[in-house]
């Protein structure tokens, strides 16, 4: 099993859900993040005043698949949230060793 942790801009999660809908993908947790990287954040003005805005709005989506979809599943957000400019995000795929479902007990991939 692979377990694939997205981090988009806010405004392609639709997108990202859609396509990943369409993978008949049944679960996956999303969060509001904030975070940069080479982007750095920006400068703002408010009431005249300059700040530093370093931290940006970002979602994470975690999602935990059988391995033979995890290639599938990461074309699916790739090709969802790419706009072309920096900030458009980073995938992380990590190797996940067992799941378990609480409610019945199962194990492994028959637990996703």
């Amino acid at each position: 099993m692979k377990k694939i942790e997205a981090i988009i801009k806010p405004y392609r999660l639709d997108e990202v859900k859609k396509a990943l809908n369409d993978l008949n993908i049944e679960g996956m947790t999303v969060s509001e993040v904030k975070g940069f990287g080479r982007q750095k954040g920006h400068s703002e003005f408010y009431r005249g005043a300059e700040y530093s805005v370093d931290f940006l709005p970002k979602i994470r989506i975690e999602i935990v698949t059988a391995e033979a979809m995890a290639a599938k599943v990461v074309e699916a957000i790739v090709s969802s949230s790419k706009t072309g400019k920096i900030g458009d995000g980073k995938i992380f795929v990590t190797n996940v060793e067992d799941a378990v479902r609480i409610r019945t007990g199962e194990s492994g991939e028959t637990a996703l």
